[in-house]
């Protein structure tokens, strides 16, 4: 690995000196504009990118080929394009660049479609050039690769990529040689996912089901890309309830100190707190001593805050732990200290204006501005969010910041984030900051998801409802007559978490979503229920028969895969997309994107297994006649493949449904 780095780090660095001197070029003042200076610039300019193109050439192919990685066969394609359409119009900036898989087999693999949009930006330079002429000068330039087979221009200027059969061939090998690799990574990031952050006190409910469901996934997607990834929980732990929950302790627990308090049920204790608080004076005044009394650290109130903190941590565990959840806590409380600090450093640089006693900040280009200390001198949600991105990207030296909470906050972060810019924080073209934002749970009514009395639902109360409804589901197919207790057992859990998860993560992040066990249990259509039963039948292939996993091993070593049927040739290119599906996700967030890609993948599988025979048995006898081992190879290819797909999703396939 020291070798190959040593070996690709110069070409890098010479790519990045060799673009920064093309800018310079760029810059007139750097320039003699003398005719003959003109013309030696121009030999210059060209030379430089004759030599960045065979450096950014070899750099490629040592990826390619040296490494154990998945390639990502749309990215190559742009790579190629892009080189094409540089030599073809090298005076054109900023060529638009458009590589997609073809939804047609008879168009081909692949389809380059930027001739359309470059004779539009050439129009507007005042330069009429039919598109079908620009495709064929791009197709005229691609340089020698390892992945096209052929090409051809068809409609207004559409380019056709056919890929060769020889090279998706060697990628399958390569694959199941050395596993499902992430891509090459150019640099380790640190990666931070703020998500699920409950409030202390309060039931987890529906809403914080999807923020802990869609946070676990993207920390998974950047963890198995290779950054490392600090997953955080926000947790209200902070704040004027605490005043009227300590009170309250007090009164009821009042040797608290000594005894450990059997608060059972929390949420009952709060709505008792909240109630006194309402109808009493007196407990009301008392409620806001005890804030006082918790704010200045007195360590009786400590030690009261912490217990019924302790009570909420067990209820959020035991959801945490059906639904494989990692996460560490990191509260409100956690960045007090560090909120006089910030409004500080707003007041030295004068940002801070004053406003009916308030202090307040406006960043640009926003409407509203955010109150960093209110009239009475407390703090508010806007300076501890302040004071998190500072520590974290501070403290912490964060890369990328993501916040994963509902889209109603997605006015409160793009303020926070437009302040801390302003400040120069960070600058985003350096450090991604970005709200994940998501919809709202809905019931089957299409209105927000309550039970029947009107409360909002228990999330254990919802997590128990879905083990019971798919052992029913199990149950009705027979499962508990072949299966033992202990693997039924982990099919319900499979089956009932894994439903809940997909269900949200096959949605769009932004849209609202409708939450119904009738639908997510259906073994039919885009559910976990249907691919983790596609799965343990793709599993189960090579063991009925009688393929061990060595004979397997050894077949993907010397086996060459043929790809001479069409629906071969149409599983094995779909296997390949992986790495584009991983790259779409990391770039937008949207998780649902690998849900429809695992549904598509295991329907191209029951099309492949449908009209190509795996194994060959006696009609008569049953007995194995002939086993077809480079497509038991295109088997094993899926079934891996779906694995890292679930595992990034967060669900739990097991070896018998």
């Amino acid at each position: 690995a020291g070798i190959r780095q040593s070996r690709t780090s110069s070409p890098l660095l010479e790519i990045k000196s060799l673009s920064a001197e093309i800018e310079r070029l760029k810059n007139p003042q750097n320039l003699d504009l003398s005719s003959t200076g003109l013309d030696e610039l121009r030999e210059e300019n060209a030379r430089l990118k004759y030599r960045l193109n065979i450096l950014k050439k070899s750099l490629q192919e040592e990826r390619s080929y040296s490494s154990k990685s998945m390639t990502n066969v749309n990215q190559r394609l742009q790579e190629i394009f892009g080189d094409a359409i540089s030599v073809a119009y090298p005076d054109l900036e900023n060529a638009p660049l458009a590589v997609t898989p073809n939804q047609q087999a008879k168009f081909g693999d692949y389809q380059c479609n930027s001739a359309m949009a470059m004779a539009q930006m050439m129009k507007a330079k005042g330069l009429k050039v039919n598109p079908r002429e620009i495709a064929e000068k791009i197709v005229q330039n691609i340089p020698d690769n390892e992945l096209i087979e052929r090409t051809e221009i068809a409609g207004p200027g559409f380019i056709n990529v056919h890929l060769k059969k020889t090279f998706v061939s060697k990628l399958l090998t390569n694959l199941l040689v050395n596993g499902v690799q992430p891509p090459p990574l150019d640099r380790k990031q640190k990666v931070i996912v703020d998500f699920s952050s409950p409030n202390i006190a309060k039931e987890m409910h529906v809403g914080h089901l999807r923020s802990t469901i869609i946070g676990e996934s993207v920390c998974r997607l950047f963890e198995f890309i290779g950054h490392e990834v600090l997953r955080l929980n926000h947790v209200g732990d902070w704040g004027t309830q605490f005043g009227m929950l300590i009170a309250h302790l007090q009164d009821k627990f009042p040797n608290y100190l000594s005894v450990s308090p059997p608060i059972g049920d929390l949420q009952a204790f709060y709505k008792e707190s909240k109630k006194r608080f309402d109808d009493e004076e007196e407990f009301k005044k008392r409620a806001y001593q005890c804030v006082v009394r918790l704010q200045s650290k007195d360590p009786d109130f400590i030690k009261a805050w912490n217990l019924i903190c302790d009570v909420s941590r067990n209820e959020f565990q035991k959801v945490y732990d059906c639904l494989g959840i990692r996460i560490i806590e990191r509260g409100e409380s956690y960045y007090m200290d560090m909120m006089a600090d910030v409004v500080k450093e707003f007041e030295e640089k004068g940002l801070v204006e004053l406003d009916e006693g308030r202090k307040i900040v406006f960043a640009p280009g926003q409407s509203i501005p955010l109150t960093v200390v209110k009239s009475d001198g407390g703090y508010t949600y806007d300076t501890s969010d302040l004071a998190a991105l500072r520590q974290r990207l501070f403290d912490e030296k964060a890369d990328v910041i993501i916040y994963v909470t509902d889209s109603g906050q997605a006015g409160h972060f793009q303020l926070v984030f437009a302040a801390g810019q302003m400040i120069g924080w960070y600058d985003p073209k350096v450090t991604r900051v970005e709200h994940a934002g998501f919809g709202v749970v809905l019931g089957e009514d299409k209105k927000k998801f309550k039970t029947r009395s009107g409360d909002t639902v228990r999330l254990m109360d919802l997590l128990k409802e879905g083990l019971k409804r798919s052992m029913d589901k199990l149950k009705e197919k027979g499962r508990d007559k072949v299966l033992t207790p202990e693997e039924l057992m982990q099919a319900q859990q499979a089956v009932a978490f894994g439903c809940i998860k997909y269900a949200d993560l096959s949605h769009n992040r932004i849209n609202d979503y409708i939450f119904s066990f009738d639908k997510m249990l259906d073994d039919r259509g885009n559910t976990a229920a249907y691919l983790l039963y596609a799965f343990t039948r793709i599993r189960s292939i090579a063991r009925l028969a009688n393929i061990e996993e060595a004979a397997l091993r050894k077949a993907a070593e010397t086996c060459e895969i043929l790809l001479e049927h069409e629906k071969e040739w149409k599983l094995g290119k779909c296997i390949l997309r992986f790495p584009e599906i991983l790259q779409k996700m990391v770039d937008d967030l949207l998780l649902h994107t690998l849900c429809d890609y695992l549904y598509e993948l295991a329907t191209t599988f029951t099309e492949f297994y449908d009209s190509c025979y795996c194994v060959e048995k006696d009609r008569q006898t049953g007995e194995v006649v002939k086993v077809n081992m480079w497509r038991m190879l295109l088997c094993e290819a899926t079934a891996v493949i779906m694995a890292k797909g679930f595992d990034l999703l967060g669900l739990n396939p097991v070896q018998r449904m």
